[in-house]
């Protein structure tokens, strides 16, 4: 889908087992994505025990370039880009660009939203307040190849983390 949506191609290897049975599996998904209504040190304490640096935090927020927030499932609205359809930088670059002020969702949600429509979480704005994550992020503004790079190796990371074993083919 990645591909499809003008991203990289991403090699995709299979079987990975998370459990055997459902008696393995979780009971509840928090902790396992971070919350859209926190900031850098909720970013860095859900990705950096899985693995993942700043770098890696920042590649994966980029995947907010498609898609758009649901008010029914999430409490927050609104796509992040213009083509929410469309994979590549210009997540990175609208951050950069546009101004977006604070609102309030019907769900009772802080979020943020550009005169466009568009929206940034406060997790997103996030990786502007820490220069460790705002490098990042104008680097990618700056260069789609470097970011579908970065964001190549931390899709990869986060399939197949904690599993070795793998194979190329179903």
């Amino acid at each position: 889908a990645i591909k499809v949506m003008g991203g990289p191609d991403i090699k995709t290897r299979f079987g990975r087992k998370d459990a055997k049975d459902s008696s393995e599996s979780v009971e509840s998904q928090v902790g396992r994505l971070p919350d859209g209504d926190k900031g850098i040190d909720h970013l860095r304490e859900i990705f950096h025990p899985k693995g993942f640096d700043d770098k890696d935090i920042v590649a994966l927020s980029g995947a907010h370039t498609v898609g758009k927030c649901n008010l029914d499932r999430s409490g927050f609205d609104g796509p992040w880009t213009e083509e929410p359809l469309k994979f590549d930088n210009t997540y990175f670059k609208e951050m950069l660009e546009k101004e977006y002020k604070e609102e309030t969702t019907e769900k009772g949600n802080p979020q943020f939203r550009s005169g466009s429509g568009t929206i940034m979480l406060i997790s997103d704005l996030a990786l502007l307040k820490d220069p460790a994550f705002k490098e990042h992020v104008e680097t990618y503004a700056k260069d789609q190849d470097a970011y579908f790079k970065d964001f190549t190796k931390a899709w990869i990371k986060l399939q197949e983390n904690g599993v070795p074993e793998l194979r190329d083919a179903l």
